[in-house]
């Protein structure tokens, strides 16, 4: 059981509260209150973790930002005192390293490997082809019975067809690749489930990277298949890589395309706007607004001090488990006039929900493209899109590492 306190050093008082914290009941999309009264009363402060160490929470918006911007934070999660959010993700952090949770310059030599396909220039080139998935998939829901599961029919396959499709892997493996990715996103996932999960991914992508150096194609694991050919990667790094892009390519956007009709669904007039309208920068502004107020990755971006920082009037050793409260350093009032408001008209393109500084997400263009579309077109297309069932019947990924909703089911 690792301590992320230094004896003699701010050691922490004796009453430090859990980490994570609960929502209030009614309010799905806030994040919890406590983390709002922690924001307006002491903004860096000590919190207790599944495995009882104590890292410090930060909270401010500011903070927040010029941490993950400080070179004195480390993204290793080798660190003996990183602060894993569970025993699954510090074990599959173990079997499946990824550029992310390492620094430069390894991070930097692997994350440029991959960094083209991500690249503005590129995923704007696959618009027509994303936007084809979502009409397709409308199509289909139109077609079809009512009610539908919008996570299902809608939500899950736009990503994971678009990934699919990027980095060469069949779309027809998505029950398998899903399913394990569950797995590894619940928060109650054993080491033991991880361990297997995590296994049953390697040995997947292992099976594609061999077969993309014996018959090469136009995609990222054709690309990776070949840096190993030539000795730059080996296969366990290139399947390493290839469950990170998996995973996070298809499950982020699909909690973020749910849980953002969902929200706009409780916001009528903010749904009107987007329904209305065929401006893509009011598009794009909505896109930036529901990144920032839903704040999906909810369990805070993990880091490690590697030399005594001082800030906020508080000082962190080296060696300290940091939390980046990123979820609600988006509602901080002093970043974010009215935070707690929705207003697609805001564009606050300078939100931390995919982080900052050189560990920012690196999906981020695709996600953005993918958003613009399913949010320009499902409710100019389903103008009469609600909820089949009352809120209170919504299931919400309470115990999962990304935030969202397991169904939603909807009719018009």
């Amino acid at each position: 059981m690792s301590n992320n306190s230094a004896p003699g050093t701010n050691a922490p008082p004796a009453e430090v509260p859990d980490y994570p914290m609960p929502r209030a009941a009614g309010c799905p999309f806030d994040p919890p209150p406590a983390l709002h009264t922690l924001q307006a009363q002491s903004p860096i402060s000590r919190v207790r973790l599944w495995d009882g160490s104590t890292p410090w929470l930060v909270t401010r918006y500011e903070d927040v930002r010029a941490l993950l911007a400080n070179p004195r934070i480390s993204s290793d999660s080798t660190h003996p005192h990183f602060p894993h959010s569970g025993a699954a993700q510090m074990e599959r952090r173990t079997l499946a390293r990824s550029f992310i949770n390492m620094n430069d310059p390894d991070h930097a030599r692997l994350r440029r490997m991959v960094t083209a396909a991500f690249s503005i220039k590129h995923v704007e080139a696959l618009r027509p082809a994303i936007q084809k998935i979502v009409d397709g998939l409308i199509d289909a829901m139109l077609a079809g019975p009512k009610p539908v599961d919008l996570v299902e029919a809608f939500a899950l396959p736009v990503p994971s067809l678009v990934i699919c499709e990027l980095l060469g892997v069949l779309y027809a493996d998505h029950d398998f690749f899903q399913a394990n990715s569950k797995i590894l996103i619940r928060r109650t996932t054993t080491a033991e489930q991880a361990r297997e999960a995590t296994q049953r991914l390697i040995d997947y992508l292992d099976g594609i990277i061999g077969d993309k150096l014996a018959h090469p194609a136009d995609d990222l694991l054709s690309r990776l298949a070949a840096r190993v050919g030539v000795g730059e990667l080996s296969r366990r790094e290139a399947a390493s890589m290839g469950v990170l892009l998996l995973i996070a390519g298809h499950e982020t956007t699909a909690n973020m395309i749910a849980l953002g009709t969902l929200a706009l669904l409780q916001h009528p007039d903010q749904l009107a706007q987007l329904r209305e309208s065929d401006d893509p920068k009011l598009i794009a502004s909505a896109v930036e607004e529901l990144l920032r107020y839903l704040s999906i990755t909810h369990s805070g971006r993990r880091r490690v001090a590697l030399e005594d920082i001082d800030i906020g009037g508080v000082t962190i050793r080296a060696g300290e488990g940091v939390v980046l409260a990123n979820d609600v350093g988006n509602r901080d009032p002093a970043a974010f006039s009215d935070p707690d408001r929705l207003d697609v008209e805001r564009n606050p393109r300078h939100h931390v929900a995919f982080a900052f500084g050189v560990h920012q997400c690196l999906g981020q263009p695709l996600a953005r493209v993918e958003l613009q579309v399913v949010y320009g077109t499902l409710y100019r297309r389903i103008p009469t899109l609600q909820l089949a069932v009352d809120l209170a019947q919504i299931p919400f990924k309470h115990d999962g590492l990304v935030y969202g909703v397991y169904e939603l089911p909807v009719t018009w």
